[in-house]
């Protein structure tokens, strides 16, 4: 496992948002700003969600932060290198190797199994895995308690397990972010138990910043910061003692 631990620090700032804006239909006359200049700062340690109602700018603010749109106005930092002036291949390139997914329904590949599964973002990248890859697949799926489902496919699993399929997957390219959306919306209460806690150990154990964005009310209780964004600015940025995050 010794490959897995992290090798950074946990104050390191991994991303940062300077007055960013987001836009649609821009020039027309149904041109509607979405995000009005919002400042944020996460670092290797922070374990936050991110809350707010329908409509508030949730979804548009993690397609920005996960470099999948553009900034109509403003900064995004990631590991401190200003995006908005990067080409679509370095906004691809830094997303590939910094940033990892989880949504609410899985999205594998029926067809391939776990393991597969979990090496699908280096196979996309790079081809062929390597055995170095191989084997850090096999120690992810073993660390979110799946080692001997290695060989299974997708619709032979859970949806629990289906979902820690997906964390591990996330955690193949070694992200310094780990995006997640309701993650554990689509699961009964038990599984989204066992899938917050993955995420807990991922947050603690491999140095991993987390955003996760949920309606859950009992999972945002539970995390160390809670983001609430209201008509697409940042209402509140709340840090939870210990005492009240359990």
């Amino acid at each position: 496992m010794s490959d897995l631990q992290p090798t950074h620090d946990s104050r390191q700032e991994v991303l940062r948002l300077v007055g960013l804006r987001k836009s649609y239909n821009l020039g027309k006359p149904t041109e509607v700003e979405v995000l009005h200049g919002l400042d944020l700062c996460l670092q290797r340690q922070d374990f936050a969600a991110l809350v707010g109602s329908s409509g508030s700018g949730k979804s548009t603010l993690l397609n920005l932060i996960g470099l999948l749109d553009t900034p109509t106005a403003g900064e995004l930092y990631l590991l401190g290198q200003p995006t908005s002036t990067m080409s679509d291949a370095q906004r691809t390139a830094l997303r590939g190797h910094s940033i990892g997914f989880v949504f609410q329904f899985h999205h594998l590949v029926n067809a391939f199994t776990a393991l597969e599964n979990v090496l699908m973002p280096l196979m996309l990248a790079h081809g062929r895995p390597t055995p170095a890859q191989q084997a850090r697949a096999h120690e992810l799926l073993r660390r979110v308690g799946l080692g001997q489902y290695a060989h299974q496919r997708p619709d032979q699993l859970s949806g629990g397990q289906q979902q820690r399929v997906a964390v591990a997957r996330a955690l193949i390219t070694r992200p310094a972010l780990l995006l997640a959306d309701e993650p554990t919306g689509n699961l009964d209460s038990r599984s989204a138990a066992e899938v917050f806690e993955l995420f807990r150990s991922c947050n603690r154990e491999l140095g991993c910043a987390v955003l996760m964005v949920t309606h859950d009310p009992r999972i945002s209780a539970q995390c160390d910061r809670t983001i609430e964004l209201v008509d697409g600015r940042i209402a509140s940025d709340v840090r939870q003692t210990p005492a009240t995050a359990g």
